[in-house]
């Protein structure tokens, strides 16, 4: 897997770069790949994405596609597909096809025949990794319904760090989500075929089956439904399952109504950063045969693309001070919707939204609130452009 990325990355070395985000327990890099017109870089009002597969060293399918998917964006950007292009030079995507490399050897030691229900799915120190990051879910539930509590960027309690054994992948992820101004993101597994989006944990932690959405819900439903409709088979009635049904949902799930469990990665993501993550659950075969493969990439090449352009839905803009100078940190809220997001290092934000009408608030330490109100549009695909809305305070 390394050697293929880093030869991808240096056919494609204009748009691409490959980077460690930590390592394993066993010392293996956790390597990632680039793709942007200026890789290595955030460029201001650029939205930044992450796709991460392989979290359960068992659940193979989404590494496979993730190394198929860095090569298609470094081929097609070289033949002048034009819809790859727009998606390179207006986003900066960053891929982590395996984020428990020790767990897949493990897997990998015994092959498909076993069709990796069990060997490899924890790390090496037997650790889930998605069962492995700090509970703040349950700090949202207990806080919210004060009127003015934090409901956004919530802080790792100290209790995390001292009485919980912290994967080194696990940790070296949550740096990783410090590290980048993430808009959206993908984790890739296997098991079932359905996209399923926060919350995970249950807002009654003794429920094991309970919906339970987030503030964002329409906008995490319509990121879910992005990726399943564009699948080739996972919203249709007629496609064969793996024990639930969720064909009369169009192939996306609450997490909590699924099943409940805490510390998972997605809930993180939403609750510590900007990142609104799904988890893509790819099919049955937690450990298809090599065979398999190709024609897996081929059923969802089309969905993985839809979802990389969603992240250009909503409004980007920048807050500054009287200076012109972004102001890192500020606040954007939108009316009726109790989830804030902040602005990054040089004062950009994006805020996904639906279509409709929005009044949206920026406000920092210091400064005089500012309110505007907009009307986003419909999303549609363009060559080289793209419909959101650029919002200046």
């Amino acid at each position: 897997m390394s050697s293929i990325l880093k030869k991808t990355a240096s056919k494609c070395s204009h748009i691409s770069q490959t980077y460690s985000i930590g390592r394993s327990v066993e010392g293996k890099d956790l390597l990632a790949i680039e793709f942007s017109n200026n890789p290595g870089q955030h460029d201001l009002l650029e939205p930044e994405i992450k796709l991460i597969g392989n979290m359960h060293g068992n659940e193979v399918l989404g590494r496979q596609l993730l190394i198929y998917l860095a090569q298609y964006l470094c081929s097609e950007y070289l033949l002048g597909n034009e819809r790859i292009q727009t998606i390179i030079n207006t986003t900066r995507i960053h891929i982590l096809p395996s984020m428990n490399p020790d767990g897949y050897e493990i897997a990998a030691s015994e092959g498909h025949q076993y069709n990796g229900w069990t060997s490899g799915r924890a790390n090496a120190q037997n650790l889930d990794l998605n069962r492995n990051f700090p509970d703040l879910t349950s700090i949202f539930y207990n806080r919210r319904r004060f009127r003015h509590f934090r409901n956004n960027h919530i802080p790792i309690p100290e209790s995390y760090w001292s009485n919980k054994v912290i994967a080194p992948e696990t940790y070296a992820v949550m740096k990783w989500i410090r590290a980048h101004p993430f808009v959206i993101s993908a984790s890739l597994h296997g098991g079932e075929l359905v996209i399923s989006y926060p919350f995970d944990f249950s807002r009654h932690p003794q429920e094991e089956r309970m919906y339970s959405p987030t503030p964002d819900e329409q906008i995490f439903k319509q990121l879910a439904r992005t990726y399943a409709d564009a699948h080739a088979t996972m919203s249709n009635n007629d496609t064969e399952r793996c024990g639930a049904s969720f064909a009369n949902k169009g192939g996306i799930t609450n997490g909590a109504q699924w099943y409940s469990f805490a510390g998972g990665m997605s809930d993180f993501n939403y609750l510590h950063s900007n990142c609104y993550e799904i988890t893509v659950e790819l099919g049955c075969d937690k450990f298809p045969s090599e065979v398999e493969l190709y024609p897996e990439w081929l059923r969802n090449k089309e969905a993985l693309l839809s979802f990389m352009e969603f992240v250009h839905r909503g409004i980007k803009g920048i807050v500054k001070d009287e200076h012109g100078n972004g102001i890192k940190g500020a606040t954007i809220s939108v009316r009726g919707m109790r989830h804030d997001i902040t602005t990054a290092e040089d004062g950009d934000y994006w805020r996904l939204l639906n279509p409709g009408v929005h009044i949206v608030t920026a406000a920092a330490s210091g400064y005089t609130k500012v309110s505007k109100r907009f009307t986003a549009i419909p999303f549609y695909r363009l060559p080289s452009k793209v419909w959101n809305k650029y919002f200046f305070f």
